[in-house]
């Protein structure tokens, strides 16, 4: 040992050690002063290694002391696994992303995963930001709020980093995915408009080319044709905002064919149609006008708001996901699956759902 690290770690009682601010610690130099070896301190580090507690206990102070901790891009040259989930997400901006984010990064911590997060333009997809991505070489990508290419689907597979889509899904693509059931969702809408009397629906959508507003304006068209009804209007958004939502309700009501009932592509667009109805048009909710949304974010259950909405089953949305993480990283080959969850209509009073 060299007397520059002699100097570092002191010549006294281990308690004496104080280490050198300049010189980087290694799991040799806990290991050095405890008398144990390399593997020990390893193991100690290690959920679910066979080490006893005391053990365990023992070189975790120690390594505190010291100011040591591991090395997890170099132990993972040796695993192969990083324990890293890498997250693309875009549309932050929309509140239901950020108490999804905050959730599934807390699940995946409590499954032993760390989250590094990546953001893309809204409403693009993702692709500038995988390269970056997986230069950290995670073990999974989770693509949340985003489209992903098929070319670049194929760079994560040729990196063997596996791709779950949450709360999207891509037709005929070879990935993991989990959302909830849009389509189905959208005929229960219509059903129920339908059903409380409602005869000229709408439908403001957020980015046409979404899959979740592909899915939830599809199957609202489906429940109205099968009950008979006219087809809903379309208008756009422009994007999942409240100023889209707002300026497209009020060219709905300026309309030849004012709409009854507006089924809005999620929350934030819903609020602002509430707002421009309530506000602008001076129209009575939901005497002249029911307006049901998509999400079940917090601000929906807001007195000043309290939107009927579909929620999504977020909770068990991520539990799903982890455990498909996990059962990617353990086996060699799986078919990709996709899964769709069923939402819950929220009956709040920005809707009438009883016929009169």
């Amino acid at each position: 040992m060299s007397e520059k690290r002699r100097t570092s770690r002191g010549s006294s009682s281990r308690s004496d050690r104080v280490p050198s601010a300049s010189v980087r610690l290694t799991a040799r130099d806990v290991a050095a002063s405890l008398g144990v070896s390399i593997s020990t301190v390893s193991r100690a580090f290690t959920e679910n290694a066979v080490i006893s507690e005391e053990t365990r206990r023992m070189v975790l102070e120690e390594a505190s002391r010291m100011g040591y901790t591991p090395d997890v891009l170099a132990r993972s040259m040796i695993t192969r696994r990083t324990r890293i989930a890498g997250i693309a997400v875009a549309d932050i901006t929309n509140p239901f992303y950020p108490e999804v984010l905050a959730r599934l990064t807390r699940r995946l911590h409590e499954a032993g995963m760390q989250s590094m997060v990546f953001f893309a333009d809204p409403g693009r997809n993702v692709d500038d930001a995988i390269p970056t991505l997986l230069q950290y070489k995670p073990d999974v990508a989770l693509i949340l709020a985003a489209t992903l290419s098929s070319e670049t689907t194929a760079a994560c597979k040729r990196a063997g980093t596996p791709v779950l889509l949450f709360n999207r899904n891509v037709q005929d693509a070879q990935v993991e995915s989990v959302t909830c059931d849009n389509l189905d969702a959208g005929r229960m809408v219509a059903e129920v408009l339908l059903g409380a009397g409602h005869r000229r629906l709408a439908f403001i959508q957020g980015l046409s080319d979404t899959s979740t507003n592909r899915d939830r304006l599809e199957g609202f068209q489906q429940g109205a044709r099968a009950a008979g009804a006219a087809e809903p209007t379309v208008e756009a958004a422009g994007g999942f905002t409240y100023e889209g939502g707002y300026a497209a309700l009020k060219r709905l009501m300026d309309g030849l064919n004012p709409p009854d009932a507006v089924f809005c592509a999620n929350d934030i667009v819903a609020l602002g149609a509430l707002d421009a109805a309530r506000r602008e048009l001076g129209l009575q909710v939901p005497q002249d006008l029911s307006v049901i949304g998509f999400d079940d974010i917090s601000m929906a259950a807001w007195p000043s708001y309290d939107l009927t909405t579909v929620r999504q089953p977020v909770n068990a949305m991520i539990q799903l996901t982890v455990e498909k993480i996990q059962a990617l990283l353990s086996k060699d080959d799986q078919v990709p699956e996709q899964v769709f969850l069923p939402g819950r209509l929220i009956r709040r009073s920005s809707a009438r759902l009883e016929e009169r």
